[in-house]
C-alpha cells in the first residue's frame, strides 16, 4: 500500500465512487475530476479530510486541492479506478457549453503541460546563451538545444492527438496517427510552396479566403496549410473519429475491428480533416488572432490590467484554460503571443503579499507557513500562499490582485511578447527573449513587471493590513464572545501543538486544542447541527447556532479502522443539544491496535474570528468551558 492509499480511497468513495468518475487529470496542486453526477460528492467531508486543502467546483470540474504531492495521490487513485488501463466511464454530461469546453481543453492540455513548460525553459536558456554571445545560431550546441526545446512544439498535434483521444475515448494510437499525419512534412504549405513552386490555381482570389492550390485529392482542391504546432485541427479530427467509431463498430465484425476500425477512421476522418477542417480552422484562427490583436491595440493597458487583476481568481476556478487555445494559436500563427502577457506578475504580487504578512501575523504557526509558500510562489506555484495564507485573510489576496493588475498593464503597455511556452515563476523570464533577433528587452520588462507586482503587493499588505482586523475596530468590545465551546469529553487538555499529526499541530485546519478522553464518550460542545460525520465514525463536524464550525477528530489515523470500535448516535443534518452524546469509542481496543486516541478539537472557521482563546491545561469534564471565541 502506498503512502497516500487511505487518502485515495477516501477521495474515491466521497466523490461518489469510481463509477461516478468520468475522467481524472491533475495539475501542479489539485486533482481535477469530471463526474457523472456532480451532486454525489460530499464537499464538507472531503474538505475536512486529512491531506485535502480544499474543494472547488468550477469549469465543469470537481477540483480537490491536495498540494505538491498531488501526483502521488493521483497515482493511487488511478490504480484503484483503472485509469492506468485507460478505464473511463461514458456518460452524457449535463454541464453547460462553457463548462464542457473548459473541461475538454484542460483535460487535453494538462497531461503534457509540464513537458511544454520544460521545453520552453530549455528554449529560454538557449535564448539567453544566444543573447549574451555565449553561443551563435550556427553553433552545434545551440542547434541541438534548440531541437530539444522545439520538439514538443513542432509535433504538438501528435501530443494533442493522444490526449484528445483519451478524452474522447478513442484508441490513443489512432489519435497519435491523426496528429502525426498533420505533421507529415511533404503536405505542409511551406514544403509545397518551397523554392518558388507555382500553384495550379488560386481559390477565392482577392478575398480574405484566398488559397493557393498546389495539388488535388480525388480531384478535390487540396488547400494546404502548415499544421505543425497547431492545436485545434487535431482536437476536431479526433472528435470526429470518436463520433464515427460507434456506427463503424456496429458495421464491422468484432473479430476484425482491431485493424479495420482504424483503417476506416483514417480513410474517412483525415481526408475530411485536410479538405475541410484544416482550411476552415486556419481561416477562423487567423480571424481570431487578428481580432485579439485589434482588442490589444484598442487598449493594451486595460486588457493587461484585467488579465493581471483577475488571473489568480481565474486560476482558482480553472477559467484560465479558456485563454490557453488563443495563446497556442498565436504562437503557431504569429511566432509569438500576447494573450497571457498580463498575467506574468500576478504570482509575484501574491508571493510578496504573503512575505509581508510574515511581519504582521500574530500566530507563530501561520508564520511558519510563510517561507515555504514564498519559495513555492517564486517558482510560480501559488496555491500554498493563496489557500494557506492570503485568501483566508482576504485583504492580502485583494492587494495581490491589485499588484497583478498594475504589472499586467505595464507588460501589455510595453508591447511585451512571449516567444515560447516558458516555465512558471522566475523560470518564465527567458520566454520573453526574441530568439530570432536576440532582443532581450521583453525579458528586461518582465523583470520590471516582477518588481512592480512585488512592491505593490508587499507595500499594500505591510501598511494597510492588520492581522485579524475588524471593521470599525475602535468601537468593538474586545471581550465580547461569539460562543463558548464546552468540552466534548471527560479527560485532560494539552496544546494543539502537542498533536502527533503534523497538520493539526501546525494549525493548518484552524486553532484548537487536544483533549485526551478518559472514558470514550464524545458529546456536543454546544447547541447546533451535525454538518458531516465520517462513514468511519472517527470524526464529526458540527456548527453552532451562532455559526462556529468545530471538527472533533477521534484519534490519529483511526480512519484505517474503518469504523471498528466506534458507534455513532447521530447522522448528518441532525440538530443536537449541548452535552448530547454523539459518538462512543473503545479507547482501550483502539490503543491496543497501536493508534493514538488523542482528540483534536478544531475551530475550522478560525479565520472568521478575532481570536480563539485556549483554556488552562488541566483536567476537564464534559460541559466545562474549553475554548472561547472572540469576534
Amino acid at each position: 500500500m502506498g503512502k497516500y492509499a487511505d487518502l485515495a480511497e477516501t477521495i474515491i468513495k466521497n466523490v461518489g465512487g469510481k463509477e461516478n468518475i468520468q475522467n481524472l487529470v491533475h495539475c501542479i496542486t489539485r486533482l481535477r475530476f469530471s463526474l457523472v453526477d456532480d451532486n454525489k460528492p460530499d464537499d464538507n467531508l472531503l474538505k475536512n479530510t486529512d491531506g485535502v486543502v480544499t474543494v472547488i467546483r468550477s469549469g465543469g470540474q470537481y477540483q480537490i486541492v491536495i498540494g505538491n504531492h498531488v501526483g502521488q495521490v493521483y497515482d493511487e487513485i488511478a490504480k484503484r479506478i483503472g485509469l492506468d488501463q485507460e478505464k473511463q466511464v461514458s456518460s452524457e454530461s449535463d454541464q453547460n457549453l462553457m463548462n464542457r469546453l473548459i473541461d475538454t481543453i484542460s483535460s487535453i492540455f494538462q497531461p503534457f503541460l509540464g513537458v511544454l513548460c520544460a521545453s520552453g525553459m530549455i528554449k529560454g536558456v538557449n535564448a539567453l546563451l544566444l543573447a549574451f554571445g555565449v553561443l551563435t545560431d550556427q553553433n552545434g550546441t545551440y542547434q541541438v538545444l534548440n531541437g530539444i526545446g522545439d520538439t514538443i512544439f513542432m509535433f504538438l498535434p501528435i501530443a494533442i492527438g493522444i490526449t484528445a483521444a483519451k478524452k474522447f475515448e478513442v484508441n490513443q494510437f489512432v489519435g497519435m496517427v491523426i496528429g502525426g499525419a498533420l505533421c507529415y512534412p511533404t503536405i505542409q504549405l511551406s514544403a509545397l510552396s518551397a523554392e518558388g513552386a507555382q500553384p495550379l490555381y488560386t481559390l477565392f482570389s482577392g478575398s480574405l479566403f484566398e488559397s493557393p492550390v498546389y495539388m488535388t485529392f480525388l480531384k478535390i482542391p487540396f488547400i494546404a496549410n502548415n499544421y505543425t504546432s497547431s492545436v485545434v485541427p487535431s482536437i476536431l479530427i479526433v472528435w470526429l473519429a470518436s463520433k464515427l467509431q460507434r456506427p463503424l463498430r456496429k458495421l464491422i465484425p468484432e473479430i476484425i475491428q482491431n485493424f479495420f476500425l482504424p483503417f476506416f477512421l483514417f480513410l474517412i476522418c483525415l481526408p475530411i480533416g485536410f479538405l475541410v477542417v484544416g482550411p476552415v480552422i486556419t481561416v477562423l484562427t487567423n480571424l481570431l488572432a487578428n481580432s485579439f490583436d485589434s482588442l490589444m491595440n484598442f487598449s493594451p493597458l486595460l486588457f493587461g490590467a484585467l488579465v493581471g487583476f483577475f488571473w489568480q481568481v481565474m486560476v482558482m476556478f480553472g477559467l484560465h484554460w479558456s485563454l490557453m487555445p488563443i495563446y497556442m494559436l498565436q504562437l503557431a500563427t504569429l511566432g509569438y503571443s500576447t494573450a497571457l502577457i498580463g498575467m506574468f506578475g500576478a504570482s509575484f504580487a501574491q508571493t510578496a503579499a504573503v512575505a509581508a504578512m510574515y511581519f504582521k501575523l500574530n500566530n507563530p504557526k501561520e508564520k511558519a507557513l510563510v517561507f515555504p509558500a514564498v519559495v513555492s510562489g517564486i517558482c510560480g506555484v501559488t496555491e500554498p500562499a493563496i489557500y494557506g495564507l492570503s485568501l483566508p485573510k482576504k485583504k492580502p489576496f485583494i492587494f495581490s490582485m491589485i499588484g497583478g493588475g498594475v504589472s499586467g498593464a505595464f507588460m501589455t503597455g510595453m508591447n511585451v511578447r512571449s516567444y515560447v511556452m516558458g516555465g512558471l515563476g522566475i523560470f518564465g523570464i527567458p520566454s520573453y527573449i526574441n530568439q530570432k533577433t536576440g532582443d532581450v528587452s521583453g525579458a528586461i520588462y518582465s523583470v520590471v513587471a516582477i518588481l512592480i507586482a512585488a512592491i505593490i503587493g508587499f507595500v499594500l499588505t505591510f501598511f494597510f493590513w492588520k492581522d485579524d482586523e475588524q471593521e470599525a475596530v475602535d468601537v468593538i468590545d474586545f471581550q465580547k464572545t461569539a460562543d463558548n465551546i464546552t468540552s466534548p469529553v471527560n479527560g485532560t487538555v494539552s496544546p494543539l501543538t502537542s498533536s502527533s499529526d503534523e497538520a493539526f499541530a501546525q494549525g493548518l485546519l484552524g486553532k484548537g486544542v487536544v483533549v485526551h478522553s478518559s472514558d470514550g464518550t464524545v458529546t456536543a460542545p454546544f447547541d447546533g447541527t451535525v454538518m458531516t460525520i465520517f462513514p468511519t465514525k472517527h470524526a464529526i463536524g458540527i456548527v453552532s447556532d451562532q455559526g462556529v464550525e468545530v471538527l472533533i477528530h477521534i484519534g490519529i489515523n483511526t480512519v484505517k479502522l474503518k469504523g471498528k470500535y466506534f458507534e455513532s448516535f447521530v447522522k448528518q443534518g441532525d440538530k443536537v443539544k449541548q452535552g448530547q452524546t454523539l459518538i462512543t469509542f473503545d479507547k482501550q481496543a483502539i490503543e491496543a491496535e497501536g493508534y493514538s486516541t488523542e482528540i483534536p478539537v478544531i475551530i475550522t472557521n478560525t479565520e472568521e474570528y478575532r481570536d480563539v482563546i485556549e483554556p488552562a491545561m488541566e483536567p476537564i469534564t464534559i460541559n466545562d468551558p474549553l475554548l472561547t471565541i472572540k469576534v
